[in-house]
């Protein structure tokens, strides 16, 4: 079938449950991207900051291939050795020292939920159940996902959901005071914001709501799914900040695009699961935890973490810059290759124009352009993006 056919095969059997751009995307290559007609895009989305390795990173490919020919699944009543890696891995450029896997950053908040929720039922009864999320957070899809979620517009048509959530906005430390209450299990927040527009928390906010937490003997957790894994410069975004959660959870760009996530906790809080608790069909699987190793492995050995330090300045200063030519840019915002430019209009037919001149990108909160490359970008991908988005912007 031609690429035109798929399109129209798949507006007839898929769900439709995204707003999808009319082209079939074919094949990949660091960067860059190419789809059904050979076009060539430059490629900003990255899987919704998914491929942080790139398309197809060699090293990728060799892990597949090598643990495909060995084993691809089987049953987590037995031991894994490349889960068993993968978590070693974790916990050792980590505060963790116990890891849950699943498959996805859904599955990984629904752990979260559930271990902050066992742990204080435990230690204060089932009356402390409550967690303290943040407006225009985002964790995902499913129910307690999704009730977890600060985004009313996410809610309609999906109510009653699970009860026991309460939202404060983000960034603001008295709200979270003022919240705490005798029911309240944990805080549970992303380091920075993704889906809610790319929103950078103040110097000393997540310090205080450690110090919050510890004060009233309330988990906190981070939910480093589009953060984490090096996409702010650090292998996790909590690491510029000086504060430490109990329960972390990681998706995404963890394989570089094999589904996979996982929840990160301390032995303390860890202790709270046992057999039956939790569990997962496909979570820690040995094909996505070989390719896990190899994208920790590669993330700290090859110097990733320090490019996306310096194209991510380099990304920002560009992207201020135009700020300073167009004045419907109202913000620039972001840290490492997490970086969102706030425009005063709707941002949709920027992103649509910037796909006809061949790079893609993503708007989030309907005004924010956000930008998720992988983290092997070079300076001359960074400035053929900003030149088309002066263009763009131009046109206007």
């Amino acid at each position: 079938m031609t690429g035109e056919e798929l399109i129209r095969e798949g507006d007839q059997c898929l769900l439709n449950t995204y707003a999808r751009h009319p082209i079939l995307l074919v094949r990949g290559k660091g960067v860059k991207v190419w789809d059904s007609t050979g076009k060539e895009y430059l490629d900003f989305v990255g899987g919704i900051a998914v491929c942080n390795l790139g398309h197809c990173h060699p090293k990728v490919v060799k892990a597949l291939e090598e643990q495909a020919k060995q084993l691809i699944h089987c049953s987590n009543f037995y031991y894994i050795g490349p889960q068993v890696e993968l978590a070693r891995r974790l916990c050792e450029h980590s505060f963790g020292e116990r890891v849950f896997f699943c498959n996805s950053g859904a599955e990984a908040a629904e752990g979260a939920i559930k271990l902050a929720r066992k742990y204080a039922t435990e230690r204060s009864g089932p009356e402390r159940y409550e967690i303290i999320t943040m407006e225009n957070s985002f964790h995902g899809r499913t129910m307690g996902a999704l009730s977890a979620t600060g985004q009313e517009r996410l809610h309609k048509g999906f109510e009653p959901l699970l009860p026991g959530f309460q939202y404060v906005p983000f960034d603001d430390l008295d709200a979270v005071a003022q919240a705490i209450s005798p029911q309240t299990c944990a805080v549970m927040v992303e380091p920075i914001q993704g889906e809610g527009g790319v929103n950078c928390p103040s110097p000393g906010y997540l310090t205080g709501l450690r110090e919050l937490c510890d004060r009233t003997g309330t988990l906190l957790i981070y939910d480093e799914v589009q953060v984490g894994m090096g996409r702010t410069g650090t292998l996790f975004a909590y690491q510029h900040y000086d504060a430490t959660p109990h329960i972390m959870t990681l998706a995404k760009s963890l394989a570089n695009g094999v589904p996979i996530g996982a929840l990160v906790t301390t032995e303390e809080v860890a202790q709270a699961f046992s057999p039956g608790n939790h569990g997962t069909t496909f979570g820690g699987n040995p094909l996505a935890t070989a390719v896990g190793c190899c994208v920790v492995d590669t993330l700290v050995g090859d110097g990733i973490l320090e490019n996306c330090q310096e194209q991510g300045e380099y990304l920002l200063t560009g992207l201020r810059d135009l700020k300073g030519r167009y004045a419907f840019i109202k913000d620039v915002r972001g840290k490492g290759l997490m970086c969102g430019c706030e425009l005063a209009f709707e941002g949709k037919a920027i992103v649509e124009r910037c796909m006809e001149r061949g790079v893609l990108i993503n708007c989030t909160a309907d005004r924010v352009l956000r930008f998720l490359p992988p983290l092997i970008v070079t300076r001359g991908e960074i400035d053929r993006l900003l030149a088309t988005l002066d263009a763009v912007f131009a046109e206007r």
